[in-house]
C-alpha cells in the first residue's frame, strides 16, 4: 500500500519528535492541524486526496514567506529567521519549483496555445498554463509573467 502525503507528514512528525527536533515537529504539527481543519471544514468531513493535502502545505509555506518578510521589515531577525527555517522544512514537501527560465518557457508556450494577443487576454493564457504549472510555481509569479509576455 502506499503512504499518502498526510501519513508521511503524521510519520515525519513522530520521527521529529522522537529525534526532540522541535523546529520540525512544531512545523508538522502546525500542518497537521491545518488538514485536519480543511478536512472537516463544510458541511460534511472528508479525506483530503493528496493534491489536496499539497495545496494545504504549499499555503503554509506562502503563510511562512509572508510572516519572514512582515517580521524582517518590522525588525524582528530572530521570529522572520524562524519563519524562514520552518518555510524550508515545508519546502521538503512540495514539488520542486520551476526556474524562471521555465516558467517563462511554459508561459510562451500557453500564449501560442492560446493565440492571445494584448493585456485583456491574460484570463485565456492563465487558464491554459495554470495546470502545466500546478504548484510548482505561486500563482503572483505566474501572473506576472503572463502579464510581462503579453504586455511585450
Amino acid at each position: 500500500m502506499t503512504t499518502t502525503l498526510k501519513q508521511r507528514l503524521q510519520d515525519d512528525l513522530t520521527a521529529a519528535i522522537k529525534g526532540r527536533d522541535e523546529l520540525r515537529s512544531a512545523t508538522l504539527r502546525l500542518t497537521l492541524s491545518a488538514i485536519t481543519n480543511e478536512e472537516v471544514a463544510g458541511k460534511t468531513a472528508r479525506r483530503l486526496s493528496d493534491d489536496e493535502v499539497l495545496k494545504v502545505i504549499t499555503r503554509e509555506a506562502k503563510k511562512r514567506r509572508e510572516a519572514a518578510e512582515a517580521f524582517a521589515q518590522g525588525g524582528r531577525a530572530e521570529s522572520a529567521e524562524r519563519e524562514r527555517a520552518e518555510g524550508e522544512v515545508l519546502a521538503e514537501y512540495l514539488p520542486k519549483q520551476l526556474s524562471d527560465e521555465e516558467l517563462a518557457e511554459l508561459v510562451r508556450a500557453a500564449v501560442a496555445e492560446s493565440g492571445a494577443e494584448g493585456p485583456k487576454a491574460m484570463g485565456a493564457v492563465m487558464k491554459v498554463v495554470n495546470p502545466k504549472v500546478a504548484g510548482r510555481a505561486e500563482g503572483g509569479r505566474v501572473a506576472a509573467e503572463v502579464k510581462r509576455q503579453l504586455a511585450g
